[in-house]
């Protein structure tokens, strides 16, 4: 019984001393001061996220999606999205993806070949669960595949761990 009060207690201190001495108020302002002077306006769908996250949601927006200096180019990124999109399906996100990845330079023909890479890819993917392929065959296998497609072209083909 003490314990389970001290547990609640315990709880509800985290709960409360856990928010930040400015409020989520100040963190969801200035972030949507920034949506806004970042892309011209906020989006409905940015003001209907909880206010709660929206600077975390953000934060994760602007510096993976917007930053120019991440790994991946913005074309590749935004074609990446279109893929994802409509296999997802999600039209609000293949609208906005479609268009974000012309505005990086995306032709119509790399837009239609990143959409035919995600059915490619859910074909197989249909084809390899639905047969219950073995995983560990499937990766052997395509490990000797790579490697053998190295020693053609002589770059390395060891899939990722």
């Amino acid at each position: 019984m003490i314990a389970a009060a001290v547990m609640a207690t315990s709880l509800y201190a985290l709960i409360v001393l856990a928010r930040p001495a400015l409020g989520e108020d100040a963190g969801s302002q200035a972030a949507y001061r920034d949506i806004q002077q970042t892309l011209g306006l906020v989006p409905t769908f940015f003001k209907l996220f909880p206010e709660s996250g929206i600077a975390g949601a953000w934060a994760e927006f602007k510096s993976v999606q917007l930053n120019p200096k991440t790994k991946l180019d913005s074309k590749t990124k935004e074609l990446i999205g279109l893929a994802v999109a409509a296999q997802i399906p999600c039209h609000y996100c293949v609208y906005f993806h479609t268009s974000a990845a012309k505005a990086n330079g995306a032709t119509d023909e790399e837009i239609r070949e990143a959409v035919a890479m995600a059915a490619i890819s859910r074909h197989w993917s249909t084809v390899l669960n639905g047969m219950q392929v073995d995983y560990d065959t499937f990766r052997k296998e395509t490990d000797t595949v790579m490697k053998l497609a190295s020693e053609k072209t002589g770059t390395s083909g060891k899939a990722a761990q």
